[in-house]
């Protein structure tokens, strides 16, 4: 039995694949097996696993495409691993990413669930290192996350079994976010360290315009479910449950939405009267669509 599972989900994207492969491969910690899910490519994403001829290599084929959520529970139900790490199949780790992690997580009480690590943003196109995502929280960083957003990429995190046993697997239901609400969940129930150290390459996603409407659709239903999910939370940090309505009320007006983003403004105002971006958004909705549109992509909020 291999003391780390690395569960790689994939769907038409063979030459990066290739690379995210190699990273796992070339890992200075060996005692890993690698699940490589394939959600119904078709391209050559088989023969491209095949030529690895690595025994640590799992491939599984999903016959029909259903997105990242089954694909990664597929992975996780094949793996035997004490310890699962994800990888997207656009990023890329440093070699010596679990061999850092692992001692670490091995040696903390079992309260810690999640180990993360820093990582450098780079650009699909051009490979240039654009930022650099720093980790900062650990412990019981729920709230944390409610009020910031994600600590790290899915990438960077290598997770105790428990942690599935104990939650459950990603929701299927999901289509944006649904990484985001596994963190959330796990963060419930287990504390959260990193080490600060980049090794992690992430890819930044670049956005189809011709599929924006269904992107947004899915973002809202991505928040609203984290409000039902985390209400019992949100009531006791205004903060952090305002801007979540900020945050919906953005994403509604991206949507063409005016009426209902206007209507999450308002209810953030309702919730801490001291949030500036709920007013800004307000009264920016109020000009309408397309200015409202047209600010946000210039970057104001």
């Amino acid at each position: 039995m291999p003391t780390v599972s690395v569960i790689i989900p994939t769907h038409n994207r063979s030459a990066l694949l290739q690379r995210a492969m190699a990273s796992v491969l070339c890992q200075t910690f060996r005692d890993l097996e690698l699940v490589v899910v394939d959600d119904a490519s078709s391209d050559d994403t088989s023969e491209i696993v095949a030529k690895f001829g690595d025994s640590r290599v799992k491939y599984i084929r999903q016959a029909t495409n259903h997105g990242p959520s089954i694909a990664r529970n597929t992975g996780i139900s094949h793996s035997s691993g004490q310890y699962i790490a994800f990888l997207d199949d656009d990023d890329e780790w440093m070699p010596e990413k679990l061999q850092r992690q692992l001692p670490r997580l091995d040696s903390s009480p079992r309260k810690v669930g999640v180990l993360y690590t820093t990582s450098l943003a780079v650009d699909g196109r051009s490979g240039k290192c654009l930022s650099r995502y720093t980790a900062k929280v650990k412990g019981d960083v729920l709230e944390s996350m409610l009020l910031h957003g994600a600590v790290a990429p899915t990438s960077t995190f290598l997770c105790r079994r428990e942690c599935f046993d104990k939650v459950g697997l990603f929701d299927p239901s999901l289509s944006y976010g649904e990484d985001f609400d596994m963190w959330l969940r796990i963060a419930r129930d287990f504390e959260f360290d990193y080490i600060d150290e980049p090794l992690v390459r992430y890819t930044l996603p670049h956005t189809n315009v011709s599929s924006l409407s269904r992107k947004y659709n899915a973002v809202i239903r991505g928040i609203e479910t984290t409000l039902d999910r985390y209400h019992d939370v949100f009531v006791r940090h205004a903060g952090a449950h305002a801007l979540a309505h900020v945050r919906l009320g953005v994403v509604r007006c991206l949507n063409g939405e005016m009426g209902k983003g206007r209507a999450a403004f308002v209810k953030a105002i309702r919730l801490n009267v001291v949030e500036p971006r709920a007013y800004f958004n307000l009264v920016l909705s109020l000009l309408g669509a397309n200015a409202f549109k047209k600010v946000k992509a210039r970057g104001s909020r």
